[in-house]
């Protein structure tokens, strides 16, 4: 899934638990590992398509939804690149003109830093007849484009929402990060989670993220005052006692 978090406000840790974090597992794009939901059910009916309008596909939605996974998914099945927005250049679509493929993957639109290099990838691909599946955190009439041409065939293309976790999703998500960290966290701290956290996949990717850096610099196990202190500034914060 999409990720996206820092140190947001923790102490600072030993040099010992900044090496721990550094060999953390990163999170994994494979097929196997994503969890199909009601909130990316109508992307991954538009994935299994084929025909799309253009040839061309945008999913669209917030950070960790899952858009990311499904971009890499897609482009795993056509042995094809992902390409980041964000350090799309010239050069790029020079190399891409020497061997052309039958499809691409686009990820963090709304972040391209030259408008000009994706205006090119965007013609190259008309012309040459080939797919392409883009992703985004913002739909193109809110990206602020300043290329009127870019900006008309972006306009164009046909947007797919990703929607905001549902319960169930939230909770396979939080374990799955948890498992990948081998940390040991009780089932009342769980359903407390759930509870208390925002109702994004971003806000369970920060909030693992936190504990993990706090259970790997404190050395103790993962308390329910441990983790309102450690996610301090996220929670939904209630007039709830500890318990």
């Amino acid at each position: 899934m999409d990720k996206e978090a820092g140190n947001d406000g923790l102490a600072s840790l030993s040099a010992s638990a900044q090496l721990a974090l550094a060999l953390k597992p990163p999170a994994s794009v494979a097929a196997q590992h994503f969890i199909p939901a009601s909130s990316n059910a109508q992307a991954r009916h538009w994935l299994n398509q084929t025909g799309w309008p253009d040839r061309r596909l945008l999913l669209c939605g917030a950070d960790s939804c899952g858009k990311t996974h499904l971009l890499h998914i897609w482009a795993a099945r056509r042995h094809t690149r992902v390409i980041d927005a964000a350090q799309l250049d010239e050069p790029d679509i020079a190399q891409l003109t020497d061997s052309l493929p039958a499809a691409l993957a686009l990820d963090h639109l709304d972040r391209v830093t030259s408008e000009r290099a994706l205006l090119h990838l965007l013609n190259l691909a008309r012309e040459q007849r080939i797919t392409l599946l883009m992703a985004s955190r913002t739909a193109p009439s809110r990206m602020g484009i300043i290329l009127p041409d870019l900006a008309s065939r972006l306009r164009a293309v046909t947007v797919v929402p990703v929607l905001p976790p549902e319960d169930r999703l939230r909770f396979a998500l939080l374990l799955r990060l948890i498992a990948e960290r081998q940390m040991i966290v009780s089932n009342p701290i769980l359903d407390w989670l759930l509870c208390h956290l925002p109702r994004t996949g971003d806000a369970i990717v920060a909030a693992v993220d936190r504990l993990d850096q706090a259970g790997l610099a404190q050395k103790k196990p993962l308390t329910r005052a441990m983790a309102r202190a450690v996610l301090s500034g996220l929670l939904h914060e209630t007039s709830e006692e500890e318990g």
